[in-house]
């Protein structure tokens, strides 16, 4: 990615003062869909909006799916890049959200096939009912006691060494379903597979996942 472009998204995300705050927060009341058209209609501060509604949740996707925080952090970038460069073409009748995680998506992916080795996906959710909950769980939880967060997060990374074994082509499905809380639909728009194949893939994760981590928590 071009260094003058890198400067040019750091430059509409840089945090301003007064005026610019009060601008911010108007911002934020704003649909994706709004803040996109006044980004398109010459709002300076609206595309940093944008930027500080996804860079975290893109960053846990990526980094989930490649196993590299600092790769992740790249390719987050060249995604928001993609998406200034293009977001004219956006099509405002559809959700902003599965756009750019397409585009996330895809560059995972291409990050995956130049690999020579399987790389890693940390995944931070286990479910006790795969499909009675489309919401993510959540491992941190300030009610819990001290002893009680040490096992919760010693599970944690038996889930995460867990779903370091599943097949490359599971992992996207299974971290957008049970870490992002996309639906069937949203994530065969954003893997470009049709809902079938989804469905099957996400089954197979699951059960793979069931199988692997059971002995690691017997």
């Amino acid at each position: 990615m071009a260094r003058g472009r890198k400067k040019e998204i750091a430059e509409v995300v840089r945090p301003g003062t007064g005026e610019a705050r009060k601008h911010r927060r108007k911002l934020q009341d704003l649909t994706d869909s709004q803040v996109v058209q006044a980004s398109l209609d010459g709002d300076s501060r609206a595309f940093g909006d944008l930027v500080r509604r996804y860079d975290g949740r893109l960053l846990n996707f990526v980094y989930r799916t490649i196993g590299d925080r600092e790769r992740g952090q790249d390719l987050v970038q060249e995604t928001f890049v993609r998406v200034y460069r293009h977001l004219h073409r956006f099509d405002q009748s559809k959700k902003f959200s599965t756009w750019i995680y397409t585009i996330a998506s895809n560059l995972a992916k291409n990050e995956l096939r130049n690999r020579s080795r399987n790389p890693l996906v940390l995944f931070q959710t286990i479910m006790k009912n795969w499909d009675a909950d489309h919401r993510p769980l959540e491992w941190e939880d300030t009610q819990y006691k001290p002893d009680d967060l040490f096992r919760k997060r010693h599970l944690r990374s038996k889930v995460e060494e867990a779903v370091k074994q599943l097949p490359e082509h599971h992992r996207i499905v299974f971290v957008l379903r049970e870490m992002e809380g996309k639906t069937y639909e949203e994530i065969a728009e954003i893997t470009s597979c049709n809902l079938g194949t989804v469905k099957s893939r996400l089954n197979r994760a699951r059960n793979n996942f069931a199988q692997i981590i059971a002995p690691m928590i017997d």
